[in-house]
């Protein structure tokens, strides 16, 4: 393969930023999954003409080498990037880039072991002579790419789906708890510009709280032995958790359905436990004492300004803790409108529970397919 260094415009330059040519770095495709659509920062035409940056294009790689090192993606249109990645591109009728993905994701941990550097790992160009591999030919190479990239887009399409279906049912609590246009608004009273029947109180009174406590240390483990074990907003993804440590002496148990927020720095993230779980002092479970959980999620994920002055810079990172969440205060729809609510949101609730589901599946299940078709244990015809 090619490798092809980034650049970074000076930053002290206005002219060179704010154009219309993306500008990749780590955070834009770190944990992303397999593709790479669009960047946080964009660069202009100047910007990309004086600096070392380059443009990948479609189709080609890019791999994180400083710090958090190993991270792949693959270019989903033509995009600037920074010097903390590298560019790869496949050299003609020896590799596929669609494959050349595959075979750096199967030697990622070959690449992280021949890393660099005295403060941060770092990916060198000599990092990559130290792996040997091996490459079919390249109707086979074709074959295999064709049957893994099947199982990544499916669950690119799942993991779009649910963003589309969390997006649609945040849109309605918004409608219906914020701007108060829920059925029958038009007949309804106010009174202190609140609907008639409705009540102020705090997050107490609608929900129970769990604050997590972490087992002893011995008692963890990453064999898939106990409950699984959520530390810090570190295991949270997008909407549910990723397993990464299991626990055999749980002290605190979150139920299936909870909400999960970090209560350390930072404060507020959110989510949503797929199973029974045991969960450390970084962490609290909600419950709502009535209805679904959607109402609490969908609440708290719209009261960013309550975590904000736990997070803010410049202060010691602030501590959520049970007093803190007692002083949350939220206005408690009648019992018609919460009903209503749960028969919209639940259907939406478990089709991104599903997806969720199958999401795994496909993922235990390329994971599974990917060492034994690069090593040419299965052969792909």
């Amino acid at each position: 393969m090619e490798i092809i260094g980034g650049g970074t415009p000076k930053t002290t330059v206005p002219e060179y930023w704010d154009g219309d040519i993306p500008w990749l770095s780590v955070v834009d495709f770190a944990g992303r999954g397999r593709w790479v659509y669009k960047t946080e920062k964009n660069i202009t035409s100047k910007g990309l003409k004086e600096s070392s940056t380059k443009i990948l294009k479609k189709g080609q790689l890019i791999i994180s080498a400083r710090g958090t090192v190993g991270e792949i993606a693959q270019i989903g249109s033509d995009m600037a990037f920074n010097q903390s990645c590298y560019g790869l591109d496949g050299k003609p009728d020896i590799v596929l880039n669609n494959f050349l993905y595959y075979l750096l994701k199967f030697n990622i941990q070959k690449l992280k072991q021949n890393t660099h550097g005295a403060v941060f790992d770092t990916i060198t160009r000599q990092t990559f002579e130290c792996i040997d591999v091996d490459v079919p030919p390249i109707k086979e190479q074709t074959a295999i790419a064709k049957i893994l990239l099947y199982l990544d887009s499916k669950i690119e399409l799942n993991n779009q789906m649910n963003k589309t279906l969390e997006s649609t049912a945040l849109a309605i609590f918004k409608r219906w708890f914020v701007d108060f246009k829920f059925p029958g608004h038009e007949k309804t009273k106010f009174v202190n510009e609140l609907p008639v029947g409705w009540s102020e109180g705090t997050l107490i009174d609608v929900c129970d709280i769990v604050m997590g406590q972490s087992p002893p240390g011995e008692t963890y483990n990453e064999l898939d032995n106990g409950v699984v074990f959520y530390q810090g907003n570190r295991d949270f993804g997008f909407r549910f958790p990723t397993p990464r440590v299991y626990c055999t002496a749980p002290t605190r148990i979150a139920e299936e359905g909870d909400v999960l927020i970090s209560v350390r720095a930072p404060v507020g993230a959110l989510n949503i436990t797929l199973e029974q779980c045991a969960i450390g002092r970084g962490v609290a479970a909600l419950r709502m004492k009535q209805y679904s959980n959607g109402f609490l999620f969908y609440f708290l994920s719209t009261r960013q300004d309550l975590w904000d002055r736990f997070n803010s810079e410049g202060t010691v990172f602030g501590c959520l803790n049970k007093t803190e969440f007692h002083k949350i205060v939220l206005f408690i729809p009648t019992d018609v409108i919460m009903r209503q609510f749960d028969m919209v949101v639940k259907p939406i609730e478990a089709t991104i529970r599903n997806n969720e589901l199958e999401t795994r599946a496909l993922g235990s299940i390329r994971d599974s397919l990917l060492p034994r078709m690069m090593s040419g244990q299965i052969r792909v015809k």
